[in-house]
């Protein structure tokens, strides 16, 4: 790509609308060999030739359902751009698209899932190959972010969102309670004694042995 905001809403429509034909070109004139694919229900880890592997998942999509509706928000717009449609964090190559889309599996009758989701692309490029004048973007890694009550969807159509929507209200009203038995450990934070010894972390472990792995995940 070599203006990844703006061309991105087609890249996602080769991958999701067109024949099994066009959806093998987009993938390999977009993503790079090694790419990862991360999604609530299967992942592609990076590897030689990972990009295949998420080609079939792409293709597996459409068997299921063959007709599928892409509607893509607007979350942002970059500085200088009347490009409303995504966000590009130029500096660490990350493309954010927030979008919508209507799934629906025909061999389940009635079934249909209109679901959103925000998915983040990681970028890279070929900036380091002097022999290019010009910039061109691949997507290495795509991981697709759904609410529980949106991926819910998927396996229970008409009634997953409501089931899912119930149990986060019963889960606020749990914290509402907690946090009226538990207050004294509100006083003792905003008194200084805590965090300390006892309530720093996890009693079993020690918190301060992952904070190297945060700081790589990323």
């Amino acid at each position: 790509m070599d203006n990844p905001v703006e061309e991105i809403p087609t890249v996602i429509r080769l991958l999701t609308q067109s024949v099994p034909s066009l959806q093998q070109k987009a993938i390999e004139r977009f993503f790079t060999r090694d790419a990862a694919f991360y999604h609530p229900f299967c992942r592609v880890p990076s590897f030689k030739e990972s990009r295949w592997y998420v080609l079939k998942i792409f293709q597996w999509y459409k068997v299921m359902s063959p007709r599928i509706e892409i509607e893509i928000h607007s979350v942002g717009a970059l500085k200088n751009s009347t490009h409303r449609s995504s966000a590009f964090d130029e500096a660490n190559l990350k493309l954010y698209v927030h979008m919508s889309q209507i799934f629906s599996i025909w061999l389940v009758p009635f079934h249909v899932a209109p679901v959103t989701l925000t998915t983040v692309l990681d970028l890279t490029n070929n900036s380091s190959q002097s022999d290019s004048d010009q910039t061109i973007y691949y997507i290495k890694r795509q991981e697709d972010l759904y609410q529980t009550s949106e991926f819910i969807k998927f396996l229970l159509p008409h009634v997953g969102h409501w089931v899912v929507s119930i149990w986060h209200l019963m889960a606020t009203f749990f914290c509402v309670l907690g946090t009226m038995l538990l207050w004294p450990m509100l006083w003792l934070e905003e008194n200084g004694f805590l965090p300390g010894r006892v309530a720093q972390g996890n009693l079993a472990y020690s918190l301060d042995t992952r904070i190297e792995e945060i700081k790589k995940s990323n």
